[in-house]
C-alpha cells in the first residue's frame, strides 16, 4: 500500500482526507489575452535566427522545383483519371471520336500545306518583283551618275578649250616684241575718275 502511495503523484494529504470534503486541485493553464507579459522577459526581444543567403537561394529554388513537379503530377493524374473516365462513359465512342479527330487532323494538316504553299508563292513573287525594282533603281543610279560624270567631263573639256583660246593672247617670249610694239603703237591712259554720274574725268593729256 505504502508503495502505491508513493508512486502516486497527488499529495498524500489528498489521498487520506474524508470523502465528503471537495478536492479542487490547481491547475496551471495558459494565460489570458489581457495579462500583461510577465516581468521575467519584460527586456526580452526575439531575435530570427540568422538565414545563410545561399542556402536561401538553394531552399527556393528547390522549392520551387518541387512545386512544379508535384504540380505536372497533379496534372497528369487528373489527365489520366479524366480520360479514363470518359473512355468508361463512351465506350465505343471513343475510337469513332479518335478516328475523327485523326481524320479532321489529317484535313487540316492538308489545308495548312495548300495555306503554306500559296502564301510562299505569293512571298516568291513579292520578293521577285523587290529585287527587279532594286535592280532598276540601280540601274537607274548608275546611268545618272554615268551621266553627270560625262556632263562634268564636258564642262571641263569646254573650261580647257576656253582657256586655250584665252591662252592665244597670253604674253610669251616668241611674241614678247610683237606684244610691246603693240602697246607702244596704241598707248592706253588709265589716270581718269568717275564722277557721280558714272562719267570718266581725264585730268591729263595723253603726250
Amino acid at each position: 500500500m505504502w508503495g502505491a502511495l508513493a508512486r502516486s503523484r497527488a499529495p498524500v494529504a489528498r489521498l487520506l482526507s474524508p470523502q465528503a470534503a471537495v478536492l479542487v486541485e490547481t491547475v496551471r493553464g495558459r494565460k489570458s489575452r489581457t495579462d500583461p507579459k510577465a516581468k521575467s522577459k519584460a527586456g526580452r526581444i526575439k531575435t530570427p535566427p540568422p538565414v545563410d543567403p545561399v542556402e536561401m537561394v538553394v531552399l527556393t529554388e528547390r522549392f520551387t522545383e518541387y512545386n512544379l513537379i508535384v504540380r505536372a503530377l497533379r496534372l497528369e493524374f487528373k489527365e489520366e483519371m479524366l480520360r479514363k473516365r470518359y473512355e468508361e462513359e463512351t465506350g465505343s465512342l471513343a475510337e469513332e471520336r479518335a478516328k475523327q479527330e485523326a481524320e479532321e487532323h489529317r484535313s487540316l494538316m492538308a489545308w495548312n500545306d495548300a495555306e503554306n504553299l500559296r502564301l510562299r508563292k505569293i512571298r516568291e513573287l513579292r520578293v521577285q518583283k523587290e529585287t527587279e525594282a532594286a535592280e532598276q533603281k540601280r540601274r537607274e543610279i548608275t546611268m545618272l551618275r554615268q551621266q553627270e560624270l560625262e556632263d562634268y567631263i564636258k564642262e571641263k573639256e569646254k573650261e580647257i578649250l576656253q582657256l586655250q583660246e584665252e591662252a592665244k593672247n597670253f604674253i610669251t617670249l616668241e611674241n614678247l616684241d610683237q606684244r610691246i610694239e603693240e602697246a607702244l603703237d596704241n598707248p592706253k591712259n588709265y589716270n581718269f575718275a568717275i564722277d557721280k554720274e558714272g562719267r570718266k574725268v581725264k585730268r591729263t593729256v595723253l603726250q
